[in-house]
């Protein structure tokens, strides 16, 4: 094996161990690893397709290998990681068996492991002879799912929606651009497919710097359900917008193209960095603020406001598998109480006649439904103003099935799983309230 095959190797495990065991986001992790600046760009990429690979599949790679074990019970945690990267080449990624076992081993041997080579190497090639097979018979949405968020969306949503959502999870989701005018000429220059709603979509993978228009600041990358909230307002144009917990910047730079005035606001001067830096290349302008947005008091409401509170981002799986393993019910719980501090103060902020926008990107009723179900009961300044199907069209694309994204109650609630001949889209919440008189 090269040195930067195994440094490669090496890297993804040292991932896993900061996913697994020490619960820090994958994103986090791969950006302060001091190793992978030094991997040319396709190594860095099989890292990150490895590492995503195992995170996403955890539950059938640990199963495979349980099933591969003379002995119950499962080795210690760097030897199970190993197997767990061994397994994710062998199965899913088609590295080829000796490749993928030999790697395995010789990264056993540079981590300390020396004594389980031999383990390591009978289950791998155990796993490489039977697993494709064993893995076309496992419930692989089930078993890559927690227990508890199984159960909270079946509860929520029925059997059915669960299975959508857990099996949209099972594959990486595609590319989705916002343009700054112009969708379908940028459409045919991107080769990409012009979306009902304006967005415009290709195929995960690929360099994203490279594609035409991107250092000419034509247009930044934004999912789909996220694209959504800023569309909600109507006619911006001159109007005061406060964005509030703003980073990236992607529905900043929404509000700044539709003509808005924004003062972009989040806690985090570091993450703030990076919406500065997305507006430079984008040739758009917004007042960038660091502050709570819980308390946060400007001197004078806005005509608008969104605010994308902090969540789970249960909805965000497809392109952060991570979330599967490293969120948990307090966290739920935690965010849920944030959430409805920063929502109360939000309505502070619009002026009586303006609009409100809520939104996360989680697919847990607690982050979604129940918060304003919680504000229309204890603020009677504020009352819900429905979202139709011709907010969410753009008139390029006809409206595609967009009718099953808004709830009964005139909410946006996406969920993995719909719109699935067009791709599918990530799970968000998004509510549209308008500020009363006092």
């Amino acid at each position: 094996m090269s040195d930067a095959s195994l440094a490669a190797r090496s890297a993804a495990l040292d991932l896993l161990r900061d996913v697994l065991r020490k619960s820090i986001p994958f994103d986090d992790a791969f950006d302060a690893h001091p190793e992978l600046r030094g991997l040319d760009p396709r190594d860095r990429g099989f890292v990150r397709l490895l590492t995503a690979t195992v995170l996403r599949r955890l539950g059938q790679i640990d199963a495979l290998i349980q099933g591969s074990l003379a002995k119950p019970g499962l080795p210690k945690a760097t030897v199970h990681d190993i197997l767990r990267l061994g397994a994710a080449q062998l199965v899913f990624l088609g590295t080829p068996a000796h490749a993928a076992v030999d790697t395995a081993v010789e990264l056993a041997a540079a981590r300390g492991a020396e004594p389980y080579k031999g383990l390591i190497n009978a289950v791998l090639r155990r796993i490489g002879r039977e697993g494709v097979e064993l893995a076309a018979q496992q419930d692989a949405g089930r078993l890559n799912t927690p227990d508890w968020l199984w159960l909270a969306w079946r509860q929520s949503y029925g059997i059915g929606r669960t299975r959508g959502i857990v099996e949209a999870h099972l594959h990486e989701a595609p590319l989705d651009i916002t343009v700054k005018a112009d969708p379908a000429a940028w459409a045919e220059r991107l080769e990409a497919t012009l979306l009902p709603t304006g967005t415009l979509r290709r195929a995960a993978g690929g360099s994203i710097t490279e594609l035409p228009g991107f250092a000419e600041g034509a247009w930044w990358v934004q999912d789909l359900a996220a694209s959504l909230p800023a569309k909600l307002f109507g006619d911006l144009a001159g109007k005061r917008v406060y964005d509030l917990c703003a980073a990236p910047g992607g529905k900043t730079a929404q509000l700044v193209a539709q003509g808005a005035q924004v003062t972009a606001v989040d806690r985090s001067a570091k993450r703030l960095e990076r919406v500065r830096d997305n507006l430079a290349r984008l040739n758009l302008s917004a007042e960038v603020l660091a502050a709570d947005a819980a308390t946060w008091t400007p001197d004078q409401p806005a005509d608008a406001v969104l605010l994308d509170a902090p969540c789970s981002a249960t909805g965000a799986i497809r392109r952060h598998p991570d979330i599967l393993r490293v969120k948990s019910p307090e966290d739920i719980a935690k965010l849920a109480k944030a959430q409805s501090r920063l929502l109360a103060h939000a309505v502070d902020l619009v002026k009586p006649g303006g609009t409100l926008i809520y939104c996360t990107c989680s697919i847990q009723p607690e982050e979604g439904e129940a918060q304003i179900d919680r504000i229309l009961t204890r603020d009677r300044r504020v009352e819900r103003l429905p979202i139709t199907l011709e907010d969410l069209s753009s008139g390029h694309a006809g409206d595609g099935n967009l009718a099953e994204l808004i709830n009964e109650r005139g909410e946006v609630r996406s969920l993995p799983g719909m719109l699935g001949d067009l791709g599918g889209i990530d799970g968000f919440f998004v509510a549209r309230l308008r500020r009363l008189h006092d």
